[in-house]
């Protein structure tokens, strides 16, 4: 397992933009395919996106496609989502989290797939 820890978030007003960023331990982050979540208040934690361990395979909710995009800096042990174009409907807590995949370059939009998950770091957009 990994550790994570999120930063980034903040308050923004809807239109606006933030980037979050995400850090792991250990000497193996290339073999993890990572995905960030997210949970709103007295909602489910949802999907938003995934990558792939090298980076070359995204995935997107349809929610937030075409305004979020996830990326990895394998030599700094960082994942990043970049949100722009922020609606209220994205204010939640936002998780990272790891799946260890060493030997699949695709990457999961299911929860339980992930073992490893950060502590959350809250996003709120007002109108």
């Amino acid at each position: 397992q990994v550790q994570l820890v999120e930063s980034g978030g903040g308050l923004v007003q809807a239109g606006g933009s933030l980037r979050l960023s995400c850090a792991a331990s250990g000497r193996t982050f290339s073999r993890y395919a990572m995905g960030w979540f997210r949970q709103a208040p007295g909602k489910e934690r949802e999907f938003v996106a995934a990558i792939t361990g090298s980076g070359g395979r995204t995935y997107y909710a349809d929610s937030v496609k075409m305004r979020f995009t996830i990326s990895r800096e394998n030599a700094k042990n960082t994942v990043y989502l970049q949100m722009n174009s922020l609606k209220p409907e994205d204010t939640a807590v936002y998780y990272c989290a790891a799946d260890y995949r060493p030997y699949s370059n695709t990457a999961s939009d299911r929860e339980r797939e992930y073992d490893s998950w950060g502590q959350g770091t809250q996003v709120t957009v007002s109108s």
